[in-house]
C-alpha cells in the first residue's frame, strides 16, 4: 500500500478506537454450506440488503474458486455501492490476481484482498505439507504480493486456535510486517472457548501492537460447539475491532457466528462491551427473511433476534407483565430489529389478563363472571387445538353468551 493511500476500513478505525467493523461473509463462507449456493443475481440482491444494514465489509466470494464466482463478485461490487468489498484468496499469486480482477469495479479504497493460510500442526502436516518456516515465508510472500495490488489486505491464520500460540504470533506479526492491516484469528473448527479466546487476543495485541499500533484484529468463529457468538464477543473484549459473521449464522458445518446476534449483543450490552458498530439494526429481520427467500430455507421459530418467536409471548405471567411494561420480559424493542411489534400468542398458557386484552382489541370486551367463563372455555379449547386465533376467541365468547353460530363456523380454526 502506498503511503498516500488510506483504505476505507483504516478511516473507520482511525475515527473511533471503540468502533467495531462489521464484516459479513454470508456471500462467501455462508454460501459454502450445502444448500446455500447463490446465483450472481441473488448475491447482488443480498448485498443490497447488507448495504442497507450498514455492514462495513462484504466478503462477496472466493474469486479463484470458479469463473462463476469471480463474475458474481465483479457484478456485486459493480452494482452495489457503499461497503468495502472483499474476495478470499489462498496464499498464492494466481488467487490474488483473480481477486484483483473480480474487485476492479469497486473504488480502490473499497477493495480488500483476504489472504489465508493454515497454521496449525494438522494443517501444516496433512494439508499443506509445509514446515513452520515454509508457512512463514509463504505468508509473507503472499501478503507482500497482495499489498502490491491492494490498499487493504487482511491475513487469516487458518485454524488459529489449534496453532501453537508462539508460532501463531510469529506468523501474524510477519504478516503485519509484510503490510497486512487486518489480522484475523479464526476459530475455523469451532474449537475454542470464550476464556481462551479473550486471553489469546489480549496476548497477541500486546505483542503485535508494539510494532504495529494501527493493525486491526479480527474475529471469525464457527459454531461447532455452539459458542461462535460467545467467542466473538470474547474476542472483542480481548481487543478485536472487526467481527466476521453471517446472517442467520449460515456457514460451513454448524455455521458461523450469527452477525445479527453479535450486533444486538454489542448494542444491548453496551454497558459491558463499550463498543459500537455502524449497523442500522432495523434491517436485521429483513436481511434474515431475504436470505431465507433466496436460499429457500427456514430458520427456527426461536432463533435469537430474528426468529418469529423472538418477541412472542404465550405464558400468562409473561403476558401480564408485558401488558404492564414490556421491559419486564423484553431486553430490546422488536421495532429495533425490524419487527412491527410484540405479539401475544393465545394458547393454554395464557391468562385472564391477556384473554381480556385481546377480546377488547377485537371489540368484544369481557369482565367479571363472563371473563371467568370465557377463560375456562378458552383453556379447554386451547388444550385441544393449541393456539387460539381471533375467530376462535369470538366463537368461544359467543358460546358463553349463548349465541350459537352454525356448526361449521363455531370453531373457525378446527381442522
Amino acid at each position: 500500500m502506498t503511503p498516500d493511500r488510506v483504505s476505507r476500513t483504516q478511516e473507520i478505525a482511525a475515527s473511533d478506537p471503540n468502533r467495531v467493523i462489521v464484516f459479513d461473509t454470508t456471500l462467501r463462507d455462508g454460501e459454502q454450506a450445502p444448500g446455500f449456493s447463490m446465483s450472481g443475481a441473488a448475491k447482488v440482491k443480498m448485498a443490497g440488503v447488507l448495504r442497507d444494514l450498514g455492514v462495513d465489509v462484504i466478503e462477496a466470494g472466493f474469486a479463484a474458486a470458479s469463473p462463476g464466482d469471480e463474475d458474481a463478485i465483479r457484478r456485486v461490487c459493480g452494482e452495489v455501492e457503499g461497503p468495502v468489498f472483499c474476495s478470499l484468496s489462498r496464499s498464492n499469486e494466481k488467487d490474488i490476481d483473480a481477486s484483483f480482477r473480480a474487485l476492479e469495479p469497486a473504488p480502490r479504497s473499497h477493495r480488500r484482498c483476504h489472504v489465508f493460510l493454515g497454521t496449525s500442526p494438522i494443517h501444516r502436516s496433512a494439508k499443506l505439507k509445509m514446515s513452520t518456516n515454509e508457512v512463514l515465508s509463504t505468508a509473507v510472500r503472499s501478503v507482500e504480493y497482495a499489498v502490491s495490488l491492494f490498499d487493504d489486505v487482511e491475513f487469516s491464520a487458518e485454524d488459529a486456535f489449534r496453532t501453537e500460540p508462539e508460532f501463531l504470533a510469529d506468523v501474524l506479526e510477519a504478516a503485519a510486517d509484510a503490510g497486512a492491516r487486518t489480522l484475523n484469528v479464526p476459530d475455523t473448527v469451532g474449537y475454542a472457548t470464550p476464556e481462551e479466546v479473550r486471553e489469546r487476543y489480549r496476548v497477541l495485541a500486546e505483542r503485535i501492537h508494539r510494532r504495529h499500533p494501527h493493525v486491526i484484529f479480527s474475529t471469525h468463529c464457527h459454531d461447532d460447539l455452539g459458542m461462535a457468538v460467545a467467542n466473538s464477543l470474547a474476542a472483542i473484549e480481548g481487543g478485536a475491532r472487526q467481527v466476521e459473521g453471517t446472517i442467520n449464522g449460515i456457514g460451513e458445518r454448524a455455521g458461523n457466528a450469527s452477525i445479527e446476534e453479535v450486533i444486538m449483543a454489542l448494542q444491548v450490552r453496551g454497558d459491558r462491551y463499550g463498543v459500537t458498530t455502524g449497523a442500522d439494526t432495523r434491517h436485521l429481520v429483513r436481511a434474515s427473511k431475504i436470505l431465507c427467500e433466496i436460499t429457500e430455507t427456514v430458520i427456527a421459530r426461536n432463533k435469537a433476534v430474528v426468529g418469529i418467536n423472538a418477541f412472542a409471548h404465550e405464558a400468562g405471567i409473561h403476558q401480564h407483565g408485558m401488558l404492564a411494561d414490556s421491559r419486564t420480559y423484553e431486553i430490546m424493542r422488536p421495532q429495533d430489529v425490524g419487527f412491527e411489534g410484540t405479539w401475544f400468542v393465545l394458547g393454554k398458557h395464557s391468562g385472564r389478563h391477556a384473554i381480556a386484552k385481546r377480546a377488547e382489541v377485537i371489540g368484544r370486551p369481557i369482565e367479571g363472571d363472563r371473563l371467568a367463563a370465557v377463560t375456562a372455555s378458552f383453556k379447554q379449547r386451547a388444550d385441544l387445538i393449541g393456539e387460539i386465533n381471533d375467530a376462535e376467541l369470538i366463537a368461544i365468547i359467543d358460546r358463553v353468551d349463548g349465541v350459537h353460530a352454525p356448526e361449521e363456523h363455531a370453531y373457525a380454526a378446527a381442522g
